[in-house]
């Protein structure tokens, strides 16, 4: 597949309020279309997720990224955790430290390297790819058949229950497995704020991937269900409410748990 343009820029932002900044790649396909979120914090900020990692988020969000700054990653597929190595303080699930370390959840971005099997049963899935995954190139001289995961070896553990402290603000680490065995989301129980990563969001949830586990997937859909949630940060698509959550989640609990 031949890519048809430079892009003008890579990164697109949206304020949503004083605290958070949504960051999004719109020239990815949106199965690898990462929302990452900016939250500014009185002592040090957070960002949640880094994208695909074809260009430098560092560099095109460096107005954001002037105070000390912790990355928590909801899980180590490439589409958020390919920023990642721009960043001193990273942190994710221990089951998916390894992973990390060893970038070992690389997709090819040229969908010719797929075979026709995977792109068919990725379609089933939702997702039609075979327009290609990238519809511009980031940078003059960019190949999308040679870009690669880079890994973390220096990644910081998290295990359920921990805390990320930004001063003013303390968000709590939920082990959500069931999308990839170490999904979190981080929890703000005084205004309801969830970031959901991939364990929920308003589009084709993945669960038959390699490293994903639908029995687990239940598990974390009926948690979330009980969850107090005013809003949802996910790690796709929009952002909603606690209905739109109760919701999918039904409707996923329907499919999966007959």
């Amino acid at each position: 597949m031949s890519v048809v343009a430079l892009a003008d820029r890579w990164f697109e932002r949206r304020k949503i309020d004083s605290d958070i900044t949504l960051l999004w790649e719109p020239h990815v396909h949106e199965l690898l279309r990462c929302n990452i979120w900016h939250v500014r914090g009185q002592s040090r900020d957070l960002l949640v997720d880094t994208g695909l990692g074809v260009a430098s988020l560092k560099t095109a969000a460096q107005d954001l990224f002037e105070r000390p700054l912790t990355a928590v990653l909801t899980h180590a597929h490439m589409d958020h955790a390919g920023g990642a190595h721009e960043f001193d303080d990273v942190c994710i699930h221990c089951e998916e430290e390894a992973a990390l370390a060893q970038a070992s959840n690389h997709i090819p971005l040229d969908v010719g390297q797929w075979s026709e099997d995977e792109l068919v049963w990725m379609a089933g899935m939702g997702y039609d790819i075979r327009s290609g995954l990238l519809e511009r190139v980031p940078s003059a001289g960019f190949e999308i058949s040679l870009h690669r995961l880079n890994g973390i070896p220096r990644a910081r553990a998290l295990k359920e229950a921990d805390v990320i402290d930004l001063g003013d603000r303390s968000f709590e680490v939920l082990h959500l497995p069931g999308h990839s065995p170490g999904s979190i989301g981080l929890w703000e129980k005084a205004t309801g704020t969830l970031f959901a990563g991939d364990a929920i969001y308003d589009g084709p949830l993945l669960d038959e991937i390699p490293g994903s586990e639908i029995e687990r997937y239940v598990r974390t859909m009926r948690r979330l269900r009980e969850l107090p949630v005013s809003v949802v940060h996910a790690g796709h698509e929009h952002s909603f409410g606690r209905s739109r959550l109760c919701e999918i989640v039904d409707d996923y609990l329907s499919r999966r748990s007959a």
